[in-house]
């Protein structure tokens, strides 16, 4: 595979992009068959580098992490021509360490969601991607990179706890996260990660802790209007993380391992696949059908 340029797609907030000076910026609606997308996508570049945002809970935070249509969010930003996915999140944390303004390189997770739909695939087209290693490494260390370089503290690897939400965690349940292994605890990762790697997406998070979850039984819980003000008050910092994640980036874009997931995942015979589901997935999997 030849080397080719970036175009780094953006999963978070929606101010995300303002305040980032976009050459040629656009806003433009996609349609997706797997339903309706949290919004539109705003589109543009910075030099050689295209990034592509969308409003994971939509304009206004009008979706509930368990409502955010996921297949259509990945969907769309293959169909944009994204090359490597990057997630913004807000987190909370479970260990001391990983104090509230810092960020975390997530690179592994425990999926505790239920009731969403996590694969493009299904019956009449079967596929098993690999997802030992649900993070891309090169791309997870220049955003963590660029944080650092942002006045950033930040950890280099953990493992986010994905809840359903919308409630925040119980003590008791936060405690048990501890006890797994968990390390921050958030309610997007899942199935995002999942769904980014059957449409051969390259993904890292780059998650901003704002609280201690539950698990400090002398403070109080989590309260929205604490995890607010952290997030407000690193806003900057995650704009100019992502424009010196831009300005480091190779000359070109070297082939990821993750460009080419669905070469060997796909079981169903050709002559058995649904051509209605090879249809909806033309974006994601298009390389392999043919």
């Amino acid at each position: 595979m030849s080397q080719s340029k970036w175009h780094i797609g953006v999963l978070g907030g929606s101010g995300l992009y303002e305040g980032i000076a976009l050459e040629e910026q656009q806003v433009i609606e996609v349609s997706s068959p797997f339903g309706e997308p949290s919004g539109p996508v705003t589109t543009g570049r910075i030099g050689n580098v295209r990034l592509t945002f969308m409003a994971r809970h939509g304009a206004g935070h009008r979706l509930s992490p368990d409502s955010v249509n996921y297949r259509a969010n990945v969907d769309v930003m293959k169909r944009c021509g994204v090359t490597d996915l990057l997630a913004i999140s807000a987190i909370g944390s479970l260990r001391e360490a990983m104090a509230p303004g810092s960020f975390v390189a997530v690179d592994q997770f425990i999926d505790r969601t239920h009731g969403r739909i996590s694969s493009f695939f299904g019956e009449g087209l079967v596929a098993h991607v690999a997802l030992a290693d649900p993070v891309c490494a090169r791309l997870s260390g220049f955003a963590a990179d660029a944080a650092e370089a942002a006045g950033t503290t930040v950890h280099r690897g953990g493992t986010y706890v994905a809840m359903e939400g919308p409630q925040f965690s119980t003590r008791a349940e936060s405690r048990m996260y501890r006890e797994w292994g968990g390390d921050v605890i958030g309610m997007t990762g899942m199935p995002e990660a999942r769904l980014a790697r059957e449409a051969e997406l390259p993904y890292a998070m780059l998650a901003m802790v704002t609280d201690y979850d539950s698990w400090r039984d002398e403070e109080a819980g989590v309260e929205t209007a604490d995890i607010l003000a952290v997030l407000q008050a690193n806003a900057d910092r995650a704009r100019q993380t992502l424009q010196g994640l831009v300005a480091a980036l190779p000359t070109s874009r070297e082939p990821s391992p993750h460009d080419t997931a669905l070469e060997y995942a796909i079981l169903t015979a050709p002559e058995q696949r649904d051509p209605a589901l090879a249809a909806r997935l033309d974006a994601v999997a298009g390389r392999v059908l043919g």
